[in-house]
Parts: C-alpha cells; sequence; structure tokens
C-alpha cells in the first residue's frame, strides 16, 4: 500500500508556507511489520516481535499540539475525504457565513500545487499551504509548524484541509477537536463501508453537494443506513455548501462547539 501511493520513498521535503522541511515517515499500515531475527547455525529462526506503535512519536505530538490549542481556545477541525468530495468549497463558504461571528484560519494539505490555499485567500481567510510531495497524509508535526505561521491569538477555530485520501488519514492524529470526513453524493452511497477506519474515527460526518443528489441518482436513505453502521457515533449533516442547503446546522453546531471550548 506504501508503495503504492508513494509513502514507501522514505522521507522527502515537505513545503510548509514558505519552507521546506526534512519529512521523516513511519507508516502504520498493515503488512508494514518489522522483525529482527537471531541467526545460529543449525537453529531456526528466533522472531522477536517490537510492538511498540509506530505512530507512539506523532501521538506525542498530538498531544502537544492539543494541549497548545485549547490553551488558545481554538476549535480544531481536521477535514477529510477523498479528491473532489468538494473540501475546499465546503470550507470557504463555512468562513464566509461565519464572517463577523467567528474568526476561522485554514491549514491547507496537498501533494503539490497551492490551489486550493490560493481559492481561500481570495475570499480573505488566513491560510498556510503544506505541500507534501509524495507524502499522502499530514502528521502532527507538519500541522505544528504550519500552525506557527499563523497568528492563532486572532483566530477562533482552525480548519486543517487534510489531503485528499480516504485510508492514510484515518491513523494520524493531529491534535484536532473533530474529526470531519466528508461524503459526496456523486461518490455513491457505499463509501462508508469501503472505507470504514476513516468513517469510524469520524466525530462528524458531512454528505456535501446535495444540490445534485437526484441527477446523481444518490440514495440518501441508503447512505444514513451505511453510516449509522459504521459512524453509528459520528453527527451527520447534508449540505450544499454551493446552494447553502443545511448549512445552518452546520454553522449552529460549530458555533456550540466553539463556545464549549472557549469556556473551558
Amino acid at each position: 500500500m506504501c508503495q503504492e501511493c508513494g509513502c514507501g520513498s522514505g522521507g522527502g521535503d515537505v513545503k510548509i508556507g514558505s519552507h521546506a522541511h526534512e519529512h521523516e515517515h513511519d507508516h502504520p499500515h498493515q503488512g508494514h511489520e518489522h522483525h529482527h531475527h537471531k541467526h545460529s547455525h543449525g537453529l531456526a529462526h528466533q522472531t522477536l516481535n517490537l510492538n511498540r506503535s509506530l505512530l507512539e512519536k506523532n501521538d506525542r505530538l498530538a498531544e502537544h499540539n492539543r494541549g497548545f490549542f485549547r490553551a488558545k481556545k481554538l476549535l480544531v477541525l481536521n477535514v477529510v475525504s477523498s479528491p473532489g468530495s468538494g473540501k475546499t468549497t465546503f470550507i470557504r463558504e463555512t468562513a464566509a457565513k461565519l464572517a463577523g461571528k467567528l474568526r476561522v484560519g485554514v491549514i491547507v494539505g496537498d501533494l503539490a500545487t497551492d490551489n486550493d490555499a490560493a481559492k481561500l485567500r481570495t475570499a480573505g481567510i488566513p491560510v498556510v499551504q503544506i505541500t507534501t510531495g509524495t507524502v499522502c497524509h499530514l502528521d502532527a508535526d507538519m500541522v505544528s509548524k504550519a500552525a506557527g505561521q499563523l497568528d492563532l491569538d486572532q483566530l477562533d477555530v482552525l480548519v486543517i484541509e487534510n489531503v485528499g485520501n480516504l485510508v492514510c488519514p484515518a491513523d494520524y492524529d493531529l491534535g484536532e477537536d473533530l474529526r470531519v470526513v466528508l461524503l459526496s453524493v456523486t461518490e455513491g452511497e457505499d463509501k462508508p463501508l469501503k472505507y470504514p477506519p476513516m468513517f469510524h474515527t469520524a466525530h462528524v460526518a458531512v454528505i456535501t453537494k446535495s444540490d445534485m443528489a437526484a441527477a446523481a441518482g444518490f440514495n440518501l436513505e441508503l447512505a444514513l443506513q451505511n453510516l449509522e453502521r459504521v459512524s453509528h457515533h459520528a453527527r451527520i449533516f447534508e449540505l450544499s455548501a454551493k446552494t447553502g442547503d443545511g448549512m445552518k446546522a452546520w454553522l449552529d453546531f460549530l458555533g456550540e462547539r466553539q463556545a464549549a471550548v472557549a469556556a473551558k
């Protein structure tokens, strides 16, 4: 899996804002267990399994991020989805509709280009771009470095737009309060069943592009049933960022959650 998606290449230069960083890449996918073999002439191999989590370092950094963000009274969202689900439009419209109520900043992750960041900047949203190269997800260290380039004291909500991928980002805690997974009506109702780790770990599931549901032949009832099977604990919203339908419930939810964070 890692070699197919590019993660197996080892490190690489990750560009955060105007800076490049060396990225040490440990990946937790199945099939990547590491063993130490002790050899002796005439004896069978002995295998010692090292159960130390490959994500231990990331988890420590994520907890550091979480504590730092909470001290700043920030509500932090990790927005994940497959490519083309409408993440950037969803984030842009969320920030625009919260203007005057909550101040939103964004960290954008993409393998290449800063196109999404540029779209967000045109709406007056403070943005830091992370260009990951061959790395198909963001990790806690990248987020920490990117957050350092934002004036967090001037923000109420920090949105992390993760790399478009429904596999690898599921394993990486970034220090967020809420993991928000998007499901576009153009992707089909069975996406939660195909990618259960991502949908199961999400706190919120958002069905996007609802204005295209009829044209796409999207079965909302079936999609909700599938989400209930995999993401039964998640808060579910159905909306269209383009038309604004369903956005009020989502924005009200964010306002409530940010108020709860600020009150701690």
